[in-house]
């Protein structure tokens, strides 16, 4: 039988610009200030130029997103990634703005899509949302061994329009997020520590604040609960951040 072949290390190009944007809403959302300015440290870290705004209503999510776009389109030099920070209350698929209106994260994904950001164009965009998705409470399972498989498939060769793009939720889907009063989110606290003191390709990074996520024991109206991010990745390459 013949060996296999091991993979080809090809990794983005992340000697160009990197950009940054966060748009919170921090009304009802104890504990924001401190992801906030978790994030400001780790972009700082990261070589980021970040842009943060507050409270956005339901249409300046939007608003902020094409004006980021249009702005980033602009741009003579080269950029080489995109990272946006999205944190509200939220269901399945959708964010509440600070006037209660509910804005499509579909439609905030498209913004900067293959088709709609030309300064994107085969670039790695990284959404995180911290949100929501849900309403059900996960009091976990107990584990006797790791038997969790893995299903992988070929990638075409020409470029989608939706690839290069990475998603991750602080929650998976139908499930409540946490956060705390003072020390903020679990999953901004944890992705920030993984982020800023390891190295490596950013979905081994993801890896570690699952890992770290699915240890930790959260405590909500005094019951154990448990909560993992997931990841939804297009990538064709790898991406470093360090």
């Amino acid at each position: 039988m013949s060996n296999p072949r091991p993979l080809e290390e090809e990794a983005y190009d992340m000697s160009g610009a990197r950009l940054a944007l966060t748009l919170c809403v921090t009304k009802a959302r104890e504990g924001s200030e401190a992801d906030l300015d978790a994030l400001e440290r780790m972009f700082q870290q990261l070589g980021f130029e970040s842009t943060m705004k507050r409270d956005p209503t339901a249409q300046q999510f939007q608003e902020e997103l094409e004006k980021f776009q249009q702005a980033m389109d602009a741009r003579e030099d080269f950029v080489s990634c995109a990272f946006v920070v999205l944190m509200a209350h939220g269901v399945e698929g959708r964010l509440k703005g600070e006037d209660e209106q509910m804005v499509e994260l579909e439609s905030l994904f498209e913004v900067l899509n293959n088709k709609n950001c030309q300064a994107l164009k085969a670039k790695p965009k990284v959404y995180i949302v911290q949100a929501c998705r849900g309403e059900q409470r996960d009091p976990g399972e107990t584990v006797g061994r790791d038997d969790i498989v893995m299903i992988a498939k070929d990638s075409p060769q020409t470029i989608p329009t939706y690839t290069d793009t990475l998603h991750v939720y602080s929650t998976v889907e139908g499930y409540i997020a946490y956060r705390n009063d003072k020390e903020g989110s679990c999953f901004i606290q944890t992705l920030v520590d993984v982020f800023t003191e390891r190295r490596g390709p950013i979905l081994e990074l993801l890896t570690e604040v699952t890992r770290r996520m699915a240890e930790a024991e959260l405590v909500q109206e005094g019951k154990a609960r448990k909560v993992n991010p997931e990841i939804q990745s297009t990538l064709r390459k790898r991406l470093y951040l360090q």
